[in-house]
């Protein structure tokens, strides 16, 4: 059947000497991965760049639900994020996070909030000329409530670790050994309350940032088991470092 969609590019592979496989994640659909022919092909007129990371597009396309791969019938381009593709800090960051979409959205069914939480924050991200350097941890941060769990608020003075184990700022150490200190904690907190336009008042160095990074990476790997290593977590953190 034709379907019409929108769809976020997550991640892409050389399929063949002039295509590619790309997931993305689409508003009708949820996470799907595609077979485009000819994109790699100058003489086609459709180009692979149009498929790098966080790319928004509009789509025609064959859908077939019992089809493990979808096919492309035509596209265009519904936004560019021009500033992700051509500065290395951001590009960075956009590989990061459509790798870590690409293992933690695995449901092929439609979730429209998240599509459009997803793409408010990818215009958001590449329109931003400064005080971007927090912006996948409060992605990230953002992104828990979508997929379930959102840690619950901290109370003022009480909750001075973050059980990541159960979601929760809590007044003690918890017993399993899976939170995180006083100082990482207080900064989470303040990620999960917070919006993007405030986010650049979170002053952090380099290494701090870091810690707080893994620390909501460990946070998504204990909520969700089948999380794949992300490879470019470690290029991230040299960026920002």
């Amino acid at each position: 059947m034709i379907e019409k969609t929108k769809g976020i590019v997550l991640h892409q592979i050389k399929y063949t000497d002039s295509g590619i496989v790309a997931w993305l994640y689409t508003r009708k659909f949820g996470r799907q991965s595609f077979m485009i022919k000819g994109v790699r092909n100058k003489k086609s007129g459709r180009h692979s760049v149009f498929f790098q990371p966080m790319s928004i597009l509009d789509m025609v396309i064959y859908h077939k639900e019992s089809r493990g791969m979808q096919t492309v019938k035509e596209f265009s381009v519904a936004y560019t994020p021009s500033d992700i593709y051509f500065n290395i800090m951001k590009s960075s960051v956009a590989i990061f996070l459509g790798e870590v979409l690409a293992s933690v959205l695995r449901e092929e069914t439609p979730n429209e909030e998240l599509f459009d939480f997803i793409e408010r924050s990818i215009i958001y991200f590449d329109g931003c000329n400064e005080g971007y350097a927090n912006f996948h941890i409060a992605f990230l941060s953002g992104l828990s409530s979508y997929l379930g769990f959102e840690p619950g608020l901290r109370s003022s003075g009480v909750g001075r670790f973050f059980d990541m184990l159960n979601g929760s700022f809590v007044a003690l150490p918890p017993d399993h050994g899976n939170y995180a200190n006083e100082e990482i904690s207080e900064i989470l907190a303040a990620f999960f309350s917070t919006s993007y336009e405030n986010i650049s008042r979170i002053v952090l160095t380099g290494s701090l940032r870091n810690e707080v990074l893994d620390t909501i990476v460990k946070y998504y790997s204990l909520h969700l088991p089948g999380l794949k290593k992300i490879r470019s977590l470690e290029v991230l953190k040299e960026v920002f470092g």
